[in-house]
């Protein structure tokens, strides 16, 4: 585990970081420990996954306007990994997607957590997911997400990974990222869209919604549902499955795969919605995914 920061102090756990740091603070501030709030308490059922044999822990990423906190994972002794990167919960990136990314790089990949809500504000510090999703992720742009997750991408390929065998992967509000991301950028080679809704409203922040990208998508998703998902109507995803056979050449590549009996967050080992047996099969799915696509 990466040694404590500043941000595990009770000093630091007291203030509301939205109204006590400027934007440029945030930006440069460490991630914080442990499970977010509003999620607490994690559940015996929790993965851990040590850091023996890798190199893990904070890096500072280069953006446009300072500079972005990710979380990093990979082999100590790989030479060219390839990349995956690894899109938080609305949660930001607390304890349980960094275990993610130590269990890509102990797999021979080098896996980068980006924290994307940085400007916005810290999601682990509030208790509410109401208040999180008003006050956090429905102000974080689309397009600002995009552009963070490319500079995560320019940072592997300066510090040694192989962004030529790239994939992103991502967890329910990542989920939906994973889609976007993988419409975005021409380096992608494989997504896996863990649970991530497909459609919404249209606005400034959120201008277009995955179904609205079949036509667009540059590298074949794999979409992993839940058929009790009680915030994603099963009829979205069967529409999506739909669109995915008449839009490019990537989305007929596209595939995806519902687990009947599964809720929404069904790979959270944290949270009481985890089934190990389904978590265990999307997970062995995805690794297969990106083999087959050359990451």
């Amino acid at each position: 585990m990466p040694a404590a920061t500043e941000l595990d102090t009770p000093e630091f756990n007291a203030l509301t970081p939205a109204k006590t740091f400027d934007r440029r603070d945030f930006l440069a501030a460490s991630i914080g420990a442990g499970f977010a709030l509003a999620v607490q308490p994690a559940l015996a059922q929790t993965i851990h996954t040590d850091s023996e044999g890798l190199v893990a822990g904070e890096i500072q990423v280069p953006i446009k306007d300072g500079t972005m906190t990710a979380y990093r994972a990979q082999p100590a002794d790989a030479a060219k990994p390839p990349v995956v990167l690894v899109v938080s919960e609305i949660f930001a990136v607390h304890e349980y997607i960094r275990d993610v990314c130590r269990r890509l790089a102990k797999l021979g990949y080098l896996a980068i957590a980006p924290e994307l809500f940085a400007r916005q504000g810290d999601p682990r510090q509030i208790e509410s997911i109401p208040e999180i999703l008003d006050k956090i992720v429905g102000k974080t742009p689309d397009a600002q997400v995009m552009s963070d997750l490319d500079a995560a991408v320019a940072w592997a390929a300066a510090n040694g990974g192989d962004t030529a065998r790239l994939a992103v992967t991502g967890f329910c509000w990542g989920g939906r990222i994973t889609w976007l991301y993988a419409a975005h950028n021409r380096q992608v080679k494989a997504g896996v869209a863990w649970y991530g809704r497909l459609v919404g409203p249209a606005n400034e922040v959120t201008p277009k919604q995955p179904s609205d990208l079949a036509d667009q998508l540059q590298a074949p998703v794999l979409g992993l549902y839940g058929g009790q998902d009680a915030g994603i109507p099963l009829a979205t995803v069967e529409a999506m499955r739909e669109r995915l056979k008449t839009g490019s050449a990537a989305a007929q590549a596209s595939a995806i795969k519902v687990y009947p009996d599964a809720p929404h967050a069904f790979h959270a080992d944290y949270r009481p919605s985890y089934r190990a047996a389904e978590a265990a099969d999307g997970w062995r799915a995805m690794l297969a995914w990106f083999q087959r696509h050359g990451v």
